[in-house]
């Protein structure tokens, strides 16, 4: 039987395939009248339980539509597709971003990832006005583009503050505790996930959140360590500046309430570790130490696959 190649989705012709999902497929697109270029995801409901990849679908339109930020990827449209009175397919088309995950940058100078990470904590900034979490933060999610800009991508699992979801969501190595409690989620949760992201960029080596990838690409749940028994980014990689490693560590506090209360507070604390940084170099006109090149954790991926956090639902749902 031979394959059919897509040309076209409605309006837009298709240029390129960017990558493959649980139950959707990705293009690089044209608007036809106008010429804009897009990115289309389509997803197929080919069975009853795929209604949760349509649900994220729509979460992601409902909360990424009202963007004005640049660091957040906008989404303009979503069309369904019906047959018998039944959604059968979905058209989500976005802003298209090219650009390269932080884990695949592999990052090693200091002041560029404060910089990075400043951008970050705006753009969550931005989404935590709205009113909504992310809920998914994780270096897949933070995309590095032109001119020095970054993109958050990938709001699917997005809710809005003081949410409680009924499924454990998100993905591990990255989770909040209170995700996966299922307690109510607000802005420190994503404070708690961007500091594990940042944990991972500054060691090479993922924060130990309740729930863990395995090797043998599983996932488990444990018990979390005693906090003064995790290694701070400095104690594994001595030029992390103590101010960075610190905030970290706040970051990634059990509790949200022994968290920093906001985006504002964070953007606040890399403000000041870039200036003493910065002041280091001036006072010390030699070069300072990058941070040494934290280990490859695993082979680079498509930023627009969604596969983890759909794959970790499934197995959390075979447990429970």
């Amino acid at each position: 039987m031979a394959v059919v190649t897509l040309e076209s989705i409605g309006k837009y012709n298709i240029l390129e395939n960017l990558g493959r999902g649980a139950k959707s497929t990705l293009y690089k697109v044209q608007d036809s009248v106008s010429g804009q270029i897009y990115t289309l995801k389509r997803i197929l409901r080919e069975v009853e339980d795929d209604y949760r990849y349509f649900e994220q679908a729509e979460t992601e339109y409902d909360v990424s539509r009202r963007f004005t930020h640049p660091y957040l990827r906008k989404s303009l449209e979503l069309k369904r597709i019906k047959k018998w009175l039944k959604t059968v397919e979905l058209h989500l088309v976005m802003e298209y971003v090219d650009g390269i995950t932080i884990k695949q940058a592999r990052l090693t100078k200091v002041d560029e990832i404060i910089r990075i990470f400043i951008m970050v904590a705006q753009g969550l900034a931005s989404l935590h006005d709205l009113g909504f979490v992310h809920a998914d933060i994780k270096p897949k999610n933070i995309l590095l583009i032109a001119n020095n800009g970054i993109k958050i991508i990938d709001f699917g699992q997005s809710c809005a503050m003081g949410h409680q979801k009924l499924r454990i969501q998100g993905t591990p190595d990255y989770m909040a505790p209170e995700q996966v409690d299922r307690n109510f989620l607000d802005q420190r949760t994503d404070i708690f996930s961007l500091g594990a992201t940042l944990y991972e960029v500054l060691t090479g080596e993922h924060y130990p959140t309740k729930v863990r990838a395995t090797n043998d690409g599983g996932t488990e749940l444990t018990a979390p360590p005693n906090v003064r028994d995790i290694p701070t980014p400095i104690s594994k990689n001595p030029q992390a500046p103590s101010s960075l490693s610190k905030l970290v560590m706040d970051c990634c506090a059990t509790n949200p309430k022994d968290r920093p209360e906001n985006m504002r507070e964070v953007i606040s604390r890399l403000e000041v570790a870039q200036h003493l940084f910065q002041r280091q170099k001036s006072l010390h006109p030699e070069p300072i130490p990058e941070l040494v090149s934290p280990p490859q954790l695993t082979t680079p991926i498509d930023h627009e696959s969604d596969d983890d956090s759909d794959d970790f639902e499934r197995f959390i749902e075979s447990i429970l």
